[in-house]
C-alpha cells in the first residue's frame, strides 16, 4: 500500500474533521451541503464545500480508502499543482451536473460527499494506468483498470436511470465527465 502524499492527507484529515465537527453540529450541514437551486436554501460556497461533508460513517470510510488508493499515486504522477486542479474538476463537475439533474426531477434533497471527485480520480487512474491491474473490494476479482473504471461507470450510470436509492450517481458521473475534459486538455496542450 503507498505511503500517503501531502494533498491526500489534508484532504482526508479535513474529511474526517468535518464529519467530527458535524456530528457534534449538525447544522453545519445546512450551510455547506449542496441544495437545489430551487430549494431556496442554495449558497454559492456549497458546490465546494458539500465534497468535504459525508452522511455516515461508511460514506466517508469508502470515500477515504478511494482517495488514498488512487489519489495518492495520481498525485505522485501529476503533482500537487494537477492533482488539486484534478480534484476541483471531478467536484465542480459533479456539482453542476448534480444541480442540473435535481432541477429535472424538481428534488429539493442536498447531496453531499467526495463520491464525484473520487470517480474522476477513478477515470483518471484508468486513463494513466489502464493495464494495471487492481483488486476492488466488491466485487474482490482482480481486473484491469480500463475493465474496473468501464464496469464502475456503467454501473453509475444503470443506477442512476433505474433510481438510485438516495445516491447521486449523476454526480459521480459528473465528477468522471470533469476529469476526463480535464485531461483531454492538458493532453491537447501537449
Amino acid at each position: 500500500m503507498p505511503p500517503m502524499m501531502p494533498v491526500t492527507k489534508a484532504l482526508m484529515l479535513i474529511c474526517v474533521g468535518m464529519f467530527c465537527l458535524g456530528e457534534l453540529w449538525p447544522y453545519l450541514a445546512g450551510w455547506l451541503a449542496l441544495y437545489p437551486i430551487a430549494s431556496g436554501f442554495f449558497l454559492p460556497w456549497q458546490p465546494l464545500t458539500y465534497a468535504f461533508l459525508h452522511g455516515d460513517v461508511l460514506h466517508l470510510f469508502f470515500n477515504m480508502l478511494g482517495l488514498w488508493m488512487f489519489g495518492t499515486e495520481l498525485e505522485r504522477v501529476l503533482g500537487q499543482k494537477r492533482y488539486v486542479q484534478l480534484l476541483l474538476a471531478g467536484v465542480l463537475s459533479a456539482a453542476a451536473v448534480q444541480l442540473v439533474f435535481t432541477a429535472a426531477i424538481g428534488s429539493n434533497v442536498p447531496t453531499v460527499g467526495a463520491s464525484g471527485a473520487l470517480y474522476g480520480l477513478l477515470l483518471c487512474f484508468g486513463m494513466l494506468f489502464p493495464d494495471r491491474v487492481i483488486m476492488p473490494l466488491f466485487p474482490p476479482i482482480p481486473m484491469k483498470a480500463k475493465v474496473f473504471v468501464a464496469v464502475f461507470g456503467g454501473l453509475e450510470l444503470l443506477m442512476g436511470l433505474t433510481g438510485g436509492g438516495g445516491v447521486a450517481h449523476f454526480a459521480h458521473l459528473g465528477g468522471m465527465l470533469g476529469a476526463y475534459a480535464l485531461m483531454r486538455y492538458w493532453r491537447r496542450g501537449r
